[in-house]
């Protein structure tokens, strides 16, 4: 295998610009293969047996680009620079004073200077107008402050040619919620990062009731009861505390006008999305000991302060046998035995990485969470001849999602029992957790006799880039954007656009010239919104992360209709929804090669997605 493993000349442009190793402008690795052998051999040192056969292994494992590590593995691994091996992060809580804040400020900075992208909760800071009464003066409130986050990002291109990425969360009772949602609704604000609101099973409850919504803040924060003599108190559980603690109610709203806000901001902008926070914490593993209050860039590992991501992708287009026949398939024995060795490979990432703070390698090496998941699959999907909005390609990828979430665990536990379960392992605790609980009998008699070594095992990422660079297969579990479309790509220089062609659609074209291609040839633009939602419902009982996925909608869809794809989110029991509906704020990086309309998601773009 050499350079000619590109089809395009954009695929093997993004290896060059962002994955390959120079080394005082001299580029070590001649062709991608080196860059796999590169990956392979410092992974397999942390081996402590034969680590000449793993290296052999992983380095097949990469081959073809049948499974493709996070970018930053691709670029750091085995690599002489000073750079984090883990994609994102979520920061430390901000503790709200003047020293709390710019110490989490530096800590960004270092995170994204070494490669990491960042998530934050900013719900501990008080709100705007509220007393600092430390100082005597009056606090600026949570969205100017990220403005000063945005500016450093700015500043910072993380390695190479990638710019830093930040998620910024805050509570749906936090009383500049209303600032928040509508704080990117001018174009340029707030650019570097995305939006997301923490929303709760008691609001989501108050607007179907149609009730009043209390606006809240710590007592405590506000300088004690006593400063909020005369109003209500309230009990909340509150990032930072242990338990619940008195909240002086700031104000009242009205739930649905509150929803209906962020709803309108969402379909004008495209942001925020929305997290069902209580959902995430109740399926968390490790929920007995952490609270989640904020995700990772692209929403697919929620983590808990300095909770570390560790991401991989199984390209499914590689283990399909004779595609677009009667007799199509996915090599399911191939596919586990992929699985087995990127759960292998993912663990030893969290041994072999730097990590820019100390209190990064203390959860990453605590949890060992790994985000193991798969890319390609709405050209899998066509190249077994389902169309993606139906029935059979749900249940496929359903199926599909199943085989590698319990092979995911099944190896977890034997790597348990070859080098140890993660360090934050309470058997009794772990085993009772909600997902541990649905998993098969066999899996669940393994945790509790051998551990297990890895705290999470699945996610699904968004892999822009790295699915480009696996010559443009279809990004997660997405739907293909469009068969035939121009993509900004900034490579080590600038940026520019460039023609690309669908994998599937190469395929068939290479297969079948002188056909059409066939019905199950759909784009993103002609699937419902509730199918979008179908599919990503169809995958997440084997998801115990998150899954990145975005519900790609028409310009012209009104907007009771917009509403409802997020209640029903919730209603089929996902832990977050975001939407993109084409609109003149946001821009994009992908442009359809036959219309002038926009697409692009609430997820990190091109430049900042190369999960």
């Amino acid at each position: 295998m050499t350079a000619s493993a590109f089809q395009s000349e954009v695929s093997q442009q993004i290896w060059d610009s962002r994955y390959r190793h120079r080394s005082g402008g001299v580029a070590r690795d001649r062709d991608v293969r080196d860059s796999w052998r590169r990956v392979a051999q410092a992974l397999a040192a942390a081996e402590a047996h034969e680590p000449a056969r793993w290296l052999q292994r992983f380095y097949e494992l990469l081959a073809d680009f049948r499974f493709l590590p996070g970018g930053r593995i691709l670029a750091g691994a085995g690599t002489e620079l000073d750079v984090t091996l883990f994609n994102c992060f979520v920061m430390g809580r901000i503790d709200d004073s003047m020293e709390g804040i710019f110490e989490a400020l530096k800590e960004g900075a270092l995170t994204m200077q070494q490669g990491g992208g960042v998530g934050y909760d900013f719900s501990t800071l008080r709100p705007a107008g509220t007393p600092a009464w430390r100082v005597g003066g009056t606090a600026s409130g949570p969205v100017s402050f990220m403005q000063i986050w945005d500016a450093m990002c700015e500043t910072l291109l993380s390695t190479a040619s990638r710019r830093g990425a930040m998620m910024a969360t805050l509570r749906c009772d936090h009383p500049d919620i209303e600032a928040f949602v509508a704080a990117k609704r001018h174009a340029g604000r707030l650019h570097n990062f995305n939006l997301s609101v923490l929303v709760s099973d008691a609001f989501m409850q108050a607007v179907h009731d149609d009730a009043g919504w209390p606006l809240v803040f710590p007592a405590v924060g506000l300088g004690g009861v006593e400063h909020g003599a005369g109003r209500r108190l309230v009990q909340r559980a509150w990032p930072g505390h242990t338990g619940t603690i008195d909240c002086v109610v700031l104000r009242e709203v009205a739930a649905r006008d509150l929803w209906e806000r962020i709803m309108r901001a969402s379909y004008e902008t495209a942001e925020p999305g929305v997290l069902f926070i209580d959902r995430i914490n109740r399926q968390n593993n490790l929920g007995y000991r952490e609270q989640i209050g904020a995700t990772n860039p692209c929403g697919e590992i929620p983590l808990p302060p300095y909770g570390a991501c560790n991401l991989g992708s199984l390209n499914l287009t590689g283990f399909v046998s004779e595609a677009f026949s009667s007799a199509a398939r996915i090599d399911v024995d191939a596919l586990r035995d992929a699985t087995v060795m990127a759960v292998r490979l993912l663990d030893n990432v969290i041994d072999q990485s730097r990590f820019p703070l100390p209190q990064q390698a203390d959860q990453a090496r605590g949890s060992r969470r790994i985000g193991l998941g798969v890319t390609g699959l709405a050209d899998s999907l066509i190249m077994l001849g389902l169309r993606y909005d139906s029935d059979a390609a749900r249940q496929r990828a359903a199926d599909l999602m199943r085989v590698v979430c319990h092979t995911a665990y099944r190896t977890s536990i034997a790597l348990a029992t070859e080098k140890g379960s993660f360090p934050f392992f309470d058997r009794e605790a772990f085993c009772g957790r909600p997902f541990i609980q649905a998993l098969p009998a066999d899996i669940r008699s393994g945790i509790a006799t051998a551990g297990l070594r890895n705290s999470h095992l699945t996610a699904i990422a968004p892999t822009g880039t790295i699915s480009l660079l696996a010559n443009n297969v279809s990004s997660g579990i997405e739907p293909v954007f469009d068969f035939e479309h121009r993509r900004r790509i900034r490579d080590r220089d600038d940026a520019a656009w460039h023609e690309l062609t669908d994998f599937a659609l190469a395929r068939w074209r290479a297969h079948s010239a002188d056909r059409p291609p066939p019905e199950y040839f759909v784009d993103a633009r002609h699937i419902a919104p509730d199918d979008h939602l179908a599919m990503q419902a169809a995958v997440q009982p084997y998801v115990d992360n998150a899954i990145s996925k975005t519900i790609n909608v028409d310009a012209d869809i009104a907007f009771d209709a917009y509403r409802s794809v997020y209640e029903q989110a919730y209603r089929l029991g996902l832990k977050g929804c975001t939407t993109f509906r084409p609109n003149p704020v946001t821009g994009s990086v992908l442009e359809s090669a036959d219309r002038d309309i926009a697409a692009g998601s609430h997820c990190c773009d091109l430049d900042r997605a190369d999960d």
